[in-house]
């Protein structure tokens, strides 16, 4: 198989697998910034309780989660050297940001929590699960800060020429604030606290279907629901103003995750379909000039697509692209009808009366892991064939030396690696739902 290509699928797979972490860090992190704050709020133990419980299972998501992100920083300069080479000077501002100013005090205010429970006040641990949220959320906005740089440079100049040629940073804040990082850290960060949320309402409503610490597992359910309900329906909002940000920074992108061809006509939207990319046709059900609405509230205004660009710069996927783009769609609309429903049960006092619902709750925790993987490949695989949007082609980005032998070698041992901690994951996750949120010295009853 081509080097590149090998390169690619490793890279693609050590961040997919490293991306199941950090969003449940930032998402548990919510939860325990609510559930403990409701403790100094109320005094009920309850609280406590719950924070005590969530703490232990964030300990573990975030032990994994770096553990399994180092590995990218390595793979910069062994797959891809001379991409490192050229974006040097970017990550390095934005990723040494992210290790003085988040990882610092995610991991600093962690130990105060984990170790400092009975030797601190309940403020000052408030005030380190404040921290420790805030550090995840800050680690997440200089790594998507990086990445959104790719998908629209700013703030820089190039220095050097051919294999000799970087991007220098001219203006720090610029490139922080490059016209689609701001939309990029909100959606992101709406997709963490989804994940979290979606977590802490699969436990417990794993545990009202079994009858297990009922009054507890209410209130928490009650919590995430409010949490997965506010954050599902903005997604709407975020995603709405991505898209508007992609229709007009990388239009190739937009056209692909519509499968749009037609150099400039109006564009549907479509519910599902399959694109065929040599016949450039779309077999599915759509909205006629649905995204032509969206993006300018016209139904018949035009929309750049794929046939307005040269072969050489259009997405080589589009199907793939098409597809993760509207499964990602597809599962934050189930989000949203879900929450509002359980909302709505919830108003009529009816929350916890359906076993069916309970049910399908316990099983949804899987789906904003899996929209946000999807949503992630939608815009890499979209931003094709740039590594860094209309400068550096992928294919100049890869290391020459290496060879495709090591390349498969190493995935597969990445893949033997990260199957062992994901393996340890469940086991240890498993291990601390079937204890549950109270230490056999409460006997396991409930805290009124």
């Amino acid at each position: 198989m081509d080097t590149e290509i090998l390169a690619r699928i490793q890279f693609a797979f050590t961040i997919a697998f490293h991306y199941i972490y950090p969003p449940l860090s930032i998402g548990i992190g919510l939860i325990m910034v609510i559930t403990e704050g409701l403790y100094l709020k109320t005094g009920h133990k309850q609280y406590e309780v719950l924070t005590r419980f969530w703490l232990k299972i964030f300990a573990i998501t975030f032990g994994i989660g770096v553990a399994t992100g180092i590995i990218m920083e390595f793979e910069f300069g062994t797959n891809w050297a001379v991409y490192s080479k050229y974006v040097g000077d970017i990550f390095g501002s934005a990723l040494a940001a992210e290790g003085l100013f988040a990882f610092g005090l995610e991991s600093t205010f962690l130990g105060v929590l984990i170790f400092g429970w009975n030797r601190v006040s309940p403020k000052v641990h408030f005030i380190s699960t404040l921290g420790v949220f805030l550090g995840s959320m800050f680690s997440a906005v200089w790594i998507v800060v990086a990445n959104s740089w790719q998908q629209t440079p700013a703030g820089y100049h190039i220095v050097g020429e051919g294999l000799n040629a970087r991007a220098e940073v001219t203006d720090f804040w610029a490139m922080v604030l490059n016209p689609s990082s701001v939309d990029r850290i909100i959606h992101t960060w709406q997709g963490a606290f989804l994940a979290g949320a979606f977590l802490v309402l699969s436990v417990h409503a794993y545990y009202l279907i079994k009858g297990r610490y009922i009054e507890i597992s209410k209130k928490a359910f009650k919590i995430a629901l409010v949490v997965a309900t506010i954050f599902s329906l903005g997604q709407l909002v975020s995603g709405h103003s991505s898209a508007d940000g992609v229709a007009e920074n990388q239009p190739a992108k937009l056209a692909a995750m519509e499968g749009h061809y037609d150099e400039s006509a109006p564009a549907d939207l479509y519910l599902f379909g399959w694109v065929d990319n040599d016949t450039q046709d779309v077999t599915g059900i759509a909205l006629p000039g649905g995204l032509s609405f969206l993006v300018h509230q016209d139904f018949d205004a035009p929309i750049t697509g794929l046939n307005a660009f040269p072969k050489e710069d259009q997405p080589g996927q589009v199907n793939a692209v098409f597809q993760f783009y509207h499964i990602m769609i597809s599962i934050g609309m189930f989000l949203i009808a879900l929450t509002l429903y359980a909302s709505f049960l919830w108003w009529r006092g009816k929350l916890f009366d359906k076993k069916w619902l309970l049910t399908i709750f316990a099983f949804s925790v899987i789906l904003p892991q899996i929209a946000n993987q999807v949503g992630w490949f939608a815009a890499e695989m979209g931003r094709q064939p740039w590594i860094v949007y209309g400068h550096l082609r992928t294919s100049q980005g890869f290391s020459q030396e290496v060879s495709s032998n090591q390349i498969v070698f190493s995935l597969v041992l990445f893949a033997v690696v990260y199957s062992i901690l994901f393996l340890l994951f469940l086991y240890s996750l498993n291990k601390k739902i079937k204890h549950g949120p109270y230490d056999e010295a409460e006997n396991a009853l409930e805290i009124i």
